[in-house]
């Protein structure tokens, strides 16, 4: 079966308006992305990417694309638009709802929230998960999730209550020392607005196996859950769904530790590390 391109609805963002015309135009021009590629001197698994919505187009190519196309400044004109959407389709309306929010709820099941992360461990995380992206894509992925913990920073920040299982402190994401760092300043945070809990091992079974769920309220009082997994994420707004991802969240609340033991356990962890690092060192040496 050959390559199926993706569905783009233009009217969605300028990002996917901009991969739409992108599509279009190549295939009125009777060219392959590999021709193309080739002529606006961009890899082909880049350019297709782009085309599908999933990166930014670099800065330089819609003005290839211009000249290429002979489309006098349109592509030009919808980058500065899409320029300003700095996060894929599938998240941008689980990013909006995070900045009106008034109380941020969240169990994260695979990794340190993006709210946690510190520059060096969210650099290895956004890697893991675009494998294939160039360091451009990476460098613009890692501001933009810096420049969402600016908002824990303001003056009237969100109340945040973060609950991690247990195995997003023991995977070592970008090594020892990166992961000993992202576990210090957790245990280190003292901002009286941000609560962490952990939830054990011990704890067996729970609800939300095998996926993350935040909690948005906003302002107004409203909630609005946010359901996600490996690849996707789904936003939860008819209030008996919201009612059962609610009591889904109040559940783990209650199996995790409480905040105190939580930080012990955070604490705990980079000397079981410095442990068996030390350890690894002598049998090497026996």
């Amino acid at each position: 079966m050959g390559f199926q391109p993706n569905e783009l609805d233009p009217g969605r963002s300028a990002r996917d308006q901009f991969g739409w015309e992108m599509r279009a135009h190549r295939e009125r021009a009777g060219m392959s992305l590999d021709q193309l590629a080739k002529i606006v001197n961009i890899s082909k698994g880049h350019l297709g990417r782009v085309e599908r919505a999933e990166s930014m187009p670099p800065p330089d190519l819609p003005g290839m694309l211009d000249a290429a196309f002979g489309t006098d400044g349109r592509f030009d004109r919808i980058y500065q638009l899409a320029k300003n959407e700095k996060f894929p389709g599938k998240y941008r309306q689980a990013i909006h709802l995070e900045g009106q929010a008034a109380v941020i709820e969240e169990f994260a099941s695979a990794t340190i929230p993006g709210l946690l992360q510190i520059p060096s461990f969210a650099r290895h995380s956004l890697r893991a998960g675009q494998q294939h992206a160039t360091e451009q894509e990476i460098d613009a992925l890692l501001a933009a999730r810096l420049e969402r913990q600016k908002r824990l920073d303001s003056t009237t920040p969100p109340r945040c209550w973060f609950i991690l299982d247990e195995a997003t402190l023991r995977r070592p994401v970008g090594g020892l020392h990166v992961m000993c760092e992202q576990l210090t300043a957790l245990a280190d945070e003292k901002r009286s607005f941000i609560t962490i809990q952990v939830l054990p091992f011990a704890a067996g079974e729970h609800p939300e196996m095998g996926g993350s769920l935040m909690l948005y309220t906003l302002p107004a009082g409203g909630v609005i859950a946010w359901a996600e997994g490996a690849k996707n994420g789904e936003v939860i707004d008819e209030m008996p769904k919201v009612a059962e991802r609610r009591e889904s969240y109040d559940l783990l609340r209650a199996q995790a530790l409480s905040p105190r033991d939580s930080r012990a356990m955070i604490r705990r962890i980079p000397k079981e590390y410095g442990r068996a690092s030390r350890d690894a060192g002598r049998m090497a040496k026996e």
